[in-house]
């Protein structure tokens, strides 16, 4: 079977906890041919893979949001017909979308992007949407910002799209939007696996953002709602990690009877046995973050947690492991943070095989204002290392469990919450023996729900479903335990940069 992985902003351009998860279904199925339609911001990133790709990748096609038009201006001179006018009127008035049209239309006429944004069409059905709900703004602004709001999604629509007989969009979005538009033009099935919830994570983000404001924010998180709602609509399967995702899917309008709960998974064996306590680490009580350092993170209050913690457990130290690359200016604020409270004992280590460092750790602590199912608690739980988690995402559930009795495998706290997160580091710290207890109970959780082999034997069997009723001939096989190895040493390598946010990049021009 030809599976066509659809990505937005991650696998294999950047690492993380959804790009180790893709990179590890594709090694767990080697007998399968995969092609990767990646969309990544701008041509800057063209083959800059941080992966390996696996000998069952084929192709590897790339979109680029914030890219140039490369078409030709014809569209300037060109007008659309009474349907294809209709259509995009439906889709900036958000009444019953007609997607067909859509793209029929950006995939079969030889369009300018730039054309058709500056051309008579676009204006009307704009100036149309304008008067009957913004008329009290300046309309220049507002038609600057339409533009700038239908340029990615038109890039989308106009993008070449490889044939297979299966499209599994890692999220809804602008991957739900090149799925549902593959589906219409080659047929196949549509399979949409969410790690976060794409449109509230979105909203989120616009109602925090500076570089849009007022009435254009609604405007923007509408337009996620219209793509998560076609995603919905036409796929075939909607799996999610845990019970509360699935609950908002519904939420968002994906029928019930679509949607399927499928958990992350990870190698429990390859966090056994691993490199434990040196020199440097006697008298101390360590605490781990495995993070990005971006503000999604809210790597600062994790430090000024810890500086608190800290005054009251002169033993306690933290390491924070991962990337700063990505928001430096973020990473600096950080950094300057540790200097002005002179917090002592934080080690920021970049980049690190965090195999090499979990056995060290007392505790895991996360500080997240966003997460889905974060690996990094699954991870911690394999290691056997109690784990501090704000609660957001599954990481309340994964701690308290929900499946099971086998007791609080770390702490919960309320986000952005320094008080409770440093009361947290100091009462894990002064009980050593409440410490073992929760990493063991974490240990069981993971083992009973949260395999790998758990996760590869429910993807055999979407997977393996799908070609039937395509009567597609699937041939039977997982990878091999050396295969399966090398995705999960890829996966630890890169772990100190996990995120359950794939698509940071989208929604922006």
């Amino acid at each position: 079977m030809r599976i066509c992985i659809v990505a937005e902003g991650c696998y294999p351009y950047v690492v993380g906890g959804v790009s180790s998860w893709i990179h590890s279904l594709i090694l767990s199925f080697p007998k399968q041919e995969f092609v990767i339609l990646a969309i990544v911001a701008d041509r800057s990133l063209r083959g800059k893979y941080v992966y390996e790709l696996p000998p069952n990748v084929k192709e590897v096609h790339e979109v680029y949001l914030n890219d140039v038009d490369w078409g030709k201006k014809r569209m300037h001179k060109h007008r659309m017909n009474k349907k294809e006018y209709q259509a995009l009127r439906s889709l900036l008035l958000g009444q019953k979308i007609e997607w067909e049209n859509l793209f029929e239309f950006f995939q079969k006429k030889d369009i300018s992007l730039n054309g058709m944004l500056m051309g008579k069409d676009f204006l009307d059905a704009v100036t149309e949407f304008y008067q009957l709900n913004y008329s009290q703004m300046v309309f220049t602004d507002f038609l600057w910002m339409m533009r700038s709001i239908y340029l990615p999604l038109f890039t989308i629509l106009k993008t070449g799209l490889p044939k297979a007989d299966l499209y599994h969009c890692i999220c809804t979005g602008y991957a739900g939007v090149l799925g549902s538009m593959a589906k219409h033009i080659y047929g196949g099935r549509l399979l949409i696996s969410e790690h976060g919830i794409y449109t509230r994570e979105r909203e989120e983000e616009l109602i925090m953002a500076k570089w849009v404001r007022g009435i254009y924010k609604n405007i923007w998180i509408e337009q996620f709602y219209k793509m998560s709602g076609l995603a919905y609509d036409r796929a075939d399967m909607v799996t999610s990690l845990y019970e509360h995702a699935r609950e908002l899917q519904i939420e968002l309008g994906c029928p019930v009877e679509k949607t399927k709960i499928v958990p992350n998974g990870v190698r429990v064996e390859e966090f056994q046995n691993l490199p434990g306590r040196t020199q440097e680490d006697e008298g101390k009580i360590n605490i781990g973050a495995v993070l990005r350092i971006t503000p999604v993170k809210d790597v600062m209050t994790l430090l000024q947690a810890f500086g608190f913690a800290k005054e009251r457990e002169p033993a306690l130290k933290l390491w924070v492991m991962g990337s700063w690359e990505e928001d430096s200016e973020y990473a600096q604020e950080c950094f300057e943070l540790v200097k002005i409270m002179d917090i002592p004992d934080v080690e920021f280590t970049g980049n690190v095989d965090v195999k090499e460092y979990y056995g060290r750790m007392d505790m895991i602590v996360l500080t997240s204002i966003s997460e889905g199912q974060p690996l990094v608690i699954l991870e911690s739980f394999s290691a056997r290392k109690p784990v501090i988690a704000t609660n957001v995402g599954n990481c309340r559930g994964l701690i308290l469990g929900e499946h099971d009795d086998f007791g609080a495998a770390g702490i919960s706290t309320r986000i952005m919450n320094v008080e409770e997160t440093a009361h947290a580091m100091i009462a894990l710290a002064r009980n050593e023996p409440l410490r073992v207890q929760m990493g063991e109970n974490g240990y069981q959780r993971v083992m009973s729900r949260f395999q790998m082999t758990q996760l590869q034997d429910t993807y055999e069997t979407i997977y393996k479903d799908f070609a039937d009723s395509m009567q597609i001939a699937w041939e039977t096989g997982k990878g091999s335990a050396d295969t399966g190895r090398k995705a999960a040493e890829e996966t630890c390598k890169h772990t100190a940069e996990i995120e359950e946010e794939p698509d940071k990049e989208s929604g922006r021009s």
